[in-house]
This record gives C-alpha cells, sequence and structure tokens, in this order.
C-alpha cells in the first residue's frame, strides 16, 4: 500500500504488522510458555529483559522532551511513573529485579547488565537511538508494539506458572500491572498515529517504524536462542547459572 489511508486503514496496516512481526511467534518464546526452558535458560531471558525494561524511561523520556503541549506531555510522563515508581507505587522495573530475585538472580547483578548478551544490548541501544534521532511521529509509532502484548502477557503468565515450579504468582507481578496499563498506553499512541500521520510518506514511515521495533524485540530473542538454547554460542562474560545465580527464594 502506497497511496494514502483512511485512518482506519492504517490502523489495520499496524494491527497486521504486530500479526505478521511481534514476538509472540518467536521459538524462543514458544519454548518459554510452553515449559521447554531449563532454569537457567528462564534466567538468561530475565536478565537479558531486565536491560530492556530498564531502558524503557530513557526512551520515554526522550519522547516527553519532543512533545510540543503539556497535555500531551502530562499523559506520556505517566509511563515513566509506570516503570520508575513513585511514592505509592515501586514501579515496573523494581517489580522486574523481584521477578528476577524469584528466579535465583542476583538483583545487584542484574542491575549492573554485567552479564547481558552483546546483541541484546546493541539491539536495544538502538531502540533508544532510534527514539531520539527520528522524528516525533516515528518515535511515538515505534512503542506500537503495546498493541499486542496483553495477549503474549496472558499466555506467559499462564504457561509460567504451570510448567515452572520455581515460578510462583508474586513473582510474575510485573505482569499484572502491565495487562491495564499496556493497552492504555497504546490507545493513546495509536490515537496519536493515526492523527499526525497526515501524508502517505508519513503512514509509511509510521509502518516502517513498528516493524522497527517488532525487529528489536525479536532479535533480543534470536540472541537468547542463539546463546542458550542452539548452538548454545554464550559470549565471554554473559551469564552463567553457575557462576552468577543464586538459589530461588
Amino acid at each position: 500500500m502506497t497511496g494514502l489511508l483512511t485512518a482506519a486503514q492504517l490502523e489495520a496496516a499496524l494491527r497486521e504488522t504486530g500479526a505478521r512481526h511481534y514476538h509472540h511467534l518467536h521459538p524462543f518464546h514458544q519454548l518459554l510458555h510452553s515449559g521447554g526452558l531449563s532454569q537457567m535458560q528462564v534466567q538468561a531471558w530475565a536478565l537479558n529483559r531486565y536491560y530492556y525494561q530498564s531502558r524503557i524511561p530513557h526512551k520515554d523520556a526522550n519522547i516527553i522532551a519532543r512533545l510540543p503541549d503539556a497535555a500531551s506531555r502530562c499523559i506520556w510522563r505517566q509511563r515513566l511513573v509506570d516503570h520508575d515508581g513513585d511514592d505509592t507505587d515501586e514501579g515496573g522495573i523494581a517489580r522486574w529485579l523481584r521477578l528476577a530475585a524469584g528466579i535465583g538472580l542476583d538483583p545487584e547483578y542484574v542491575q549492573s547488565s554485567a552479564g547481558v548478551l552483546p546483541a541484546t544490548r546493541f539491539a536495544v541501544d538502538a531502540y533508544v537511538h532510534f527514539v531520539r534521532d527520528r522524528s516525533l511521529l516515528e518515535a511515538v509509532a515505534s512503542s506500537l508494539t503495546e498493541l499486542f502484548s496483553p495477549n503474549i502477557i496472558a499466555t506467559r503468565v499462564a504457561g509460567m506458572l504451570a510448567h515452572y515450579d520455581f515460578v510462583s504468582p508474586d513473582t510474575l507481578s510485573y505482569f499484572n500491572n502491565r495487562l491495564h496499563q499496556a493497552p492504555k498506553d497504546a490507545d493513546y499512541a495509536l490515537a496519536y498515529v493515526k492523527e499526525h500521520a497526515r501524508t502517505a510518506e508519513a503512514q509509511q514511515d509510521v509502518l516502517a517504524a513498528l516493524r522497527f521495533k517488532c525487529d528489536v524485540l525479536w532479535a533480543q530473542l534470536d540472541a537468547l536462542y542463539s546463546a542458550y538454547v542452539a548452538p548454545g554460542h554464550i559470549p565471554h562474560g554473559a551469564f552463567l547459572a553457575s557462576i552468577h545465580a543464586q538459589p530461588a527464594n
């Protein structure tokens, strides 16, 4: 599609992009949700995913700085609170560290990012740079993977609780909050994109931005699969359970 789309057609094209490219289709996630991973492999996922979680506020702060009006900044600022926390809520990053501790990782080691795979670091940093350097419209559009996250969260929580005896509901509490935060965030970003993508070129930029973000998420799972599933090439200095894990709570 190269002509100007209606708002409804643009939304449909965005949702088709997610259906084809979102990381719920990745073999690593299929293993994670079906109980096909060892505890070490789950730990590697949690540790590497933390690096992504920890950089989300950096990404959102870049967007806030570029939004031209106070009302939009106030709405987007809630994302910082959701991740960083405030006086009334610990925030998603703290809950992710609790997940890491619950499955046998040292939270201080996780926070250090010392064991993160090089490809994870590269992909996540590329996302932050994309949001910083591309247009505001593209930056907002790249967040639209949140349109698809509630379904994968529900599958993940049910699958992990069913298949891993080292996982508990409290361990996975991060995902409970995202079930209502992600749709709210996605609704605002989708409305913004549909309103501001007024040319065919801008609409193609929006679709490319979402595809880029899907690729960022996919690349992280490619790195995990290559290092910890097959062929099992763990880079020097990356996480090894025999060295860096601790007994689960």
